[in-house]
């Protein structure tokens, strides 16, 4: 006969599989959702005839709720998707620290990044929370950034904000060579349009009341930044930006 004590280990073990399982497929089913809400979009794009094709591309994503899944950045490059946003520091893999202290750099546009795993690591600041970090390598060295937070047990992981998993250059490749070519020279050229921007230098600020008509975006532009006024989603003045400077 099984006593008391025992039997109410049992109870909890199965309930506390019954929770991993119904997490599981709760994860499955909003991952799930989300592909196909992407596909209703592109095909509304389709109906509604947009002439940019850029709106028809639709982006895979991994939908990371934990450190395991996480994980399946390692199963793939991945490729930033606004340069110089994110911070990265030194990683010590022998003793598994980050360097909180020592910033590295800033993920550069379109960066191609290995990700070789991710942990998780105490900032000097905010010790409620635990930082998600992604670890790669470059230039020989090895490096961590920030892809989200844990707290008491609870994940928020942003990555698939930060990361595109597929090559953008097939993603659109429907763009000409000529804007491929301003985005590896890291250049905006007249014509380019905001998201062709992004991937040329990075991360922008728009002006503050700017309409879909005329906008204003700053761009730090790793140190040497630059001001871009664009007429209809197309580049048409480019010039310094004393403001940034």
């Amino acid at each position: 006969m099984l006593s008391s004590e025992t039997k109410q280990r049992i109870r909890l073990a199965l309930w506390f599989l019954l929770a991993i399982a119904t997490a599981r497929a709760g994860y499955i089913f909003y991952q799930r959702h989300q592909d196909r809400v992407a596909v209703e979009k592109q095909h509304q794009a389709r109906n509604v005839g947009y002439s940019n094709p850029d709106y028809y591309v639709s982006p895979k994503k991994l939908y990371p709720y934990d450190l395991k899944s996480a994980r399946q950045l390692t199963q793939q490059p991945e490729w930033v998707k606004e340069g110089y946003r994110y911070t990265y520091y030194p990683y010590d893999p022998a003793s598994k620290r980050v360097q909180f202290g020592h910033d590295a750099g800033l993920l550069g546009p379109i960066e191609k990044v290995s990700i070789t795993d991710v942990v998780t690591a105490t900032a000097p600041t905010g010790a409620q929370k635990r930082q998600v970090m992604a670890v790669f390598q470059k230039d020989g060295n090895k490096y961590a950034v920030p892809i989200g937070y844990e707290a008491e047990g609870e994940y928020k992981i942003y990555s698939d904000e930060m990361f595109y998993i597929e090559d953008p250059h097939q993603l659109y490749k429907h763009w000409p060579a000529d804007v491929w070519q301003a985005v590896e020279q890291h250049q905006v050229k007249p014509g380019m349009n905001e998201m062709q921007a992004v991937f040329a230098i990075g991360m922008g600020r728009p002006d503050a009341g700017s309409s879909s008509d005329e906008k204003t975006v700053h761009y730090p532009n790793g140190g040497k930044p630059l001001v871009v006024v664009y007429h209809g989603d197309k580049a048409a003045e480019i010039k310094p930006d004393s403001a940034g400077s």
